[in-house]
């Protein structure tokens, strides 16, 4: 056994894993307690990376398909790669350099990233090169550039312990950033002043914990801020000296601003006017404010007017620059930061230039050795223009690496028509089993977490080392690797590139992760982000380091503009006039609700990765809709149901919660479920429903809200089976039972998701027009292993009733209820809790709803680590005399007896929650 040192490929906040390894897997991994993101925390995700490392579902040759009436057939990577470069010359040579493009991800390395940009630009000579970073972070990068000047946040992690307010705007932080949040939860501990204010639709545990929560409607932020903005200017509590010395347009945002009223911020946002006050008398009294910003701001047709005006509000008060204070957009992916400088996206390149900009074209054209004019002068087409290109037919070789479009764009079945009309579709590759490796016309490959080798940046600026811990299985290659042989290739077929000196040059001479970082670092000199003075050595002695740490110096800027000076013409920070406009997509009487995406707790994006481990479905099993208790009641639906939701671009089937936590007229949806989990006539997920309008300058699209209808689905024959996967990878139990469902030749709704705690197991759900025949169903349980001489059965032809159940040793390891469920509840939690059914043989088939003497259902998991439930949780404050005890106190009897909140700490915001409950019902 040893440990090697690497970095989480979650969330931007970038921490700092320990993998245990045989030499043969990853047996185990811990947070490393030096790493100054999260100085040895891991969330739930985090936590269980070891978990995600199974053999199933990976690819691990290339494949050719080459034609659309063929199955995929195993190549060498010598034919693979000598095809694809054969593909491209001929293509670049008939239809020009435009007619490639490449659509990359935040999830690859900085040295991924800089070798596909290279090989667009420098080689190709085409800009159609973006990423899905385009999708949640390219708003934080216009409003950063529109105002400050560049895309750089100014405060950095260790603001939060010098703040006297922060505000989280469109973040549910203590589930999406959970580790940077139990940072705040610290701050706050030790600083009991400090005020923290949640802006967001939804009541989200982040919302519950705040001191104050202003749910606003969707996409109404901008009215909010510039309504504070009129408040603070009315009440003369801007810093008039900074804004004079530092700035420029504020004359033009006060007019702009002028009719901005809480009273009328009220009426457009729907909160309360003495709450928009109260944010901006807040606002006005603190010292050091700290703002945190996510997807609620970015993903929006005016995204980069919402972070502009969140900064506009920091610039007029003079909260930047200073510790505890500053506007700071939280990364959603590991590397989000990483694609940006190195100009991995369609209007950028290297080291924060600009691709409209001649100066920079050149620059970066005399520092690749490459023809003057090779890099085009306007932007490339971004995610969701290159997919419409696609469609149209003026792209038609599409590279996909390190990411799912076909779940993740909006607008899915616009996306779909695109890779049906592609010429040919490459998807380089971890997982084959992604909706989109399964629709690729070649497959390459890839290596991913635990095998990699490079860096990344995360959202304080902080490069990390990212270190291999075991070799690529298979032929897997490196991104890196790929790219750069493929280009060589390419460079030779296409002809020796000449300098505009007229000296040939190898463009891709890179034999080690480490000579792309030295180059790329080399780009960045005396640029905002110049690394010049980093190099793998320092990050392997000194650890992570935040830029920029230019030649020279020993160490990194924690934060930014601390002398006022801003990296602008005349280095004033600019006010941006930020003028409300109402949200696209409005709701309307054939589409009445507002629909709000964001995450769960324990999932991540796409869930290739996390829906590989059950333990992480505790918390929110299944796909469901979250509704309003009055909307429902109206529309006569109850909790569990199957409902169909349908937007003005599609529809798709899912099962019914409901809560208070959203508004009335509101609906909610986690983004993550796509057809991988959720499968429906016509549906591919989740963002079948979301529109692809998107923002002007960021191009960023609306993926946060859509207008929706919800009605109930007439669905009556049901379907629930759990059963442990035994000697197969569960993923792939699940896979067959997809093929299953969806070779129904009825209207169905199917779910299929992973289950267990110590032993995986698989959780399929079904819902038909009518019963399946008695084939399907035998096919099912053949799948589950819940059929054949070993199981009990009981079957009622008349009502279309049947029941499996397996049992070993006295314990549940399979049950199948098809036509009446009344008992899927509390078999369910034998099922996992492993108690003894032993006396219940003769119950197990009676479908009774009520449980058996002396058992309660278990309800929700709130702790993966421990497995504790929220009855439990409930139980035992109901049961032990805590009265007297303060909040804290009692959280910390909970910890140490049932010891839930204390590995991960990812459940602790609703342990919080709980504990609030247990006293105020007390």
């Amino acid at each position: 056994m040893h440990e090697v040192k690497t970095t989480c490929p979650y969330c931007g906040v970038g921490c700092g894993v320990i993998a245990t390894t045989d030499g043969e897997r990853i047996t185990a991994v811990r947070g490393d307690p030096a790493h100054p993101a999260n100085f040895g925390r891991l969330c739930t995700k985090g936590s269980t990376l070891h978990l995600t490392t199974t053999p199933y579902g990976r690819a691990l040759h290339p494949e050719i398909r080459r034609s659309r009436d063929e199955r995929h057939t195993r190549a060498s990577w010598d034919e693979t790669l000598n095809y694809l470069v054969e593909k491209f010359a001929t293509t670049i040579e008939q239809h020009g350099p435009d007619s490639v493009g490449f659509y990359v991800s935040g999830q690859l390395l900085t040295e991924d990233y800089y070798v596909f940009n290279k090989l667009a630009k420098g080689l190709i000579g085409t800009n159609n090169i973006d990423t899905n970073s385009r999708l949640c972070m390219s708003s934080a990068v216009t409003g950063y550039k529109a105002t400050l000047g560049a895309d750089a946040p100014p405060a950095c992690y260790d603001d939060l312990d010098h703040a006297e307010l922060i505000v989280i705007a469109g973040s549910n932080a203590a589930w999406a950033h959970p580790i940077l949040y139990r940072r705040l939860e610290d701050a706050k501990a030790k600083n009991p002043s400090l005020r923290v204010v949640c802006i967001d639709p939804r009541r989200t545990e982040t919302a519950r914990a705040a001191d104050l929560h202003l749910p606003i409607l969707p996409g109404t932020d901008v009215a909010l801020f510039n309504a504070v903005m009129h408040w603070l200017i009315w009440e003369d509590a801007t810093a008039s000296e900074y804004i004079a010395a530092h700035t420029e347009g504020f004359a033009d945002l006060r007019t702009s601003v002028r009719e901005c009223t809480p009273a009328w911020a009220a009426r457009v946002c729907g909160v309360r006017e003495e709450a928009i006050v109260q944010l901006a008398q807040w606002w006005r009294e603190s010292k050091a404010t700290l703002s945190l910003y996510c997807q609620g701001l970015n993903q929006s047709t005016s995204g980069t007017d919402k972070n502009a005006a969140m900064i506009n509000l920091h610039l007029a008060t003079a909260q930047i620059g200073k510790p505890g204070a500053g506007p700071f957009s939280l990364t959603g992916q590991p590397n989000a930061m990483g694609g940006r400088e190195t100009g991995g996206l369609a209007n950028l390149l290297p080291g924060h230039r600009d691709i409209v900009n001649a100066e920079h074209r050149a620059e970066i054209e005399k520092f690749w050795n490459v023809p003057t004019g090779r890099i085009p002068p306007t932007p490339g087409k971004t995610a969701v223009e290159m997919f419409d290109a696609v469609k149209r037919g003026e792209i038609k070789l599409l590279w996909i690496a390190c990411t799912n479009p076909a779940q993740s764009m909006p607008n899915l079945a616009s996306v779909a028509e695109s890779f049906v009309n592609a010429e040919c579709v490459i998807v380089q590759e971890a997982f084959a089993t992604t909706e989109t490796a399964k629709l690729a016309d070649v497959l390459l490959p890839a290596s991913t977490w635990g095998e990699k080798h490079g860096t990344v940046t995360n959202s304080e600026r902080r490069i990390t080392r990212v270190n291999g811990v075991l070799s690529p299985p298979g032929e897997a290659k490196h991104d890196w690797e790929i790219a750069a042989e493929f280009a060589r290739r390419l460079q030779r077929r296409l002809g020796t590139l000449t300098s505009s000196a007229g000296e040939g040059t190898a463009l891709f001479p890179y034999a080690t992760p480490e000579s792309i970082f030295n180059e790329h670092r080399e780009s960045t000199r005396s640029r905002d982000l110049d690394i010049t003075g980093l190099s793998y050595g320092m990050l392997e002695t000194d650890g992570p380091q935040q830029w920029p740490l230019r030649e020279g110096e020993a160490v990194g800027k924690a934060r930014l503009y601390e002398d006022g000076l801003f990296p602008t013409a005349n280095s004033r920070a600019k006010f941006k006039v930020t003028p409300y406009k109402a949200i696209v997509d409005g709701t309307d009487a054939r589409f009445p609700l507002a629909l709000t995406t964001g995450r769960m707790r324990d999932q991540w994006h796409g869930m290739s990765r996390t829906g590989r481990v059950p333990q992480l479905y505790g918390h929110e099993p299944e796909p469901m809709i979250t509704m309003n208790t009055n909307d429902a009641a109206r529309r006569g639906l109850a909790a569990g149901e199957v409902v169909k939701v349908a937007s003005r671009r599609g529809e798709l089937l899912i099962r019914l919660a409901i809560s208070d936590d959203v508004r009335s007229g509101q609906c909610y949806v986690p983004m993550h479920w796509g057809k991988a989990s959720l499968s429906s006539a016509g549906s591919h997920g989740i963002n079948v429903l979301t529109t692809s309008a998107f923002d002007p300058v960021s191009k960023q699209p609306e993926l946060k809200h859509a207008a929706v209808r919800v009605d109930r689905a007439i669905l009556p024959w049901q379907l629930v089976a759990f059963a442990y996967a035994r000697d197969r990878d569960p993923v792939a139990v699940c896979d067959e039972l997809r093929e299953i469902a969806s070779a129904l030749p009825v209207e169905t709704f199917a779910s299929t998701t992973l289950i267990g705690n110590e032993r995986p197991g698989v959780l399929l759900r079904l819902s038909c027009a009518s019963a399946p025949d008695r084939a399907t169903l035998e096919q099912i349980d053949r799948v589950l292993g819940v059929g054949g001489l070993f199981a009990l059965a009981y079957d009622d032809a008349r009502r279309n009733i049947s029941r499996r159940v397996r049992v070993e040793d006295g314990r549940l390891t399979g049950v199948r209820l098809a036509g009446d469920l009344a008992a899927e509840t509390w078999m369910r939690d034998f099922f996992l809790s492993g108690i003894s059914v032993t006396e219940l043989r003769q119950r197990l088939l009676a479908g009774s709803a009520t449980a058996p003497d002396g058992f309660t259902a278990r309800g929700k998991i709130v702790c993966n680590c421990f497995n504790v439930s929220e009855r439990e949780i409930v139980e035992f404050y109901s049961s032990n005399d805590l009265a007297m005890m303060n909040a804290a106190n009692k959280l910390s009897a909970l910890q140490s007896t049932l010891k839930c909140g204390t590995n991960c700490g990812s459940c602790l915001p609703e342990l919080r929650t709980l504990v609030s409950s247990a006293t105020a019902a007390a």
